[in-house]
């Protein structure tokens, strides 16, 4: 471990908190790096399945007979 580097966690939902982050985004010496906010990845095939299923409910019409008249 680097003993010339501090770690710290930020609450940005807080004003205090998003004040802090903006003060230190100008300083050279500081580098921030944000969570990502995906914490799991889908495949797309998935992820195209579940959103006919969706659009299928939401307009109660099978999107993928649909898909297939065309």
């Amino acid at each position: 471990m680097d003993n010339n580097k501090v770690i710290a966690t930020i609450d940005i939902s807080r004003p205090s908190g998003r004040k802090i982050v903006r003060e230190l985004q100008n300083k050279r010496a500081v580098k921030l790096e944000y969570p990502s906010p995906v914490s799991k990845t889908y495949p797309l095939e998935e992820v195209y399945e579940k959103g006919l299923d969706k659009l299928s409910k939401h307009y109660g019409v099978d999107m993928r007979q649909l898909k297939s008249n065309l």
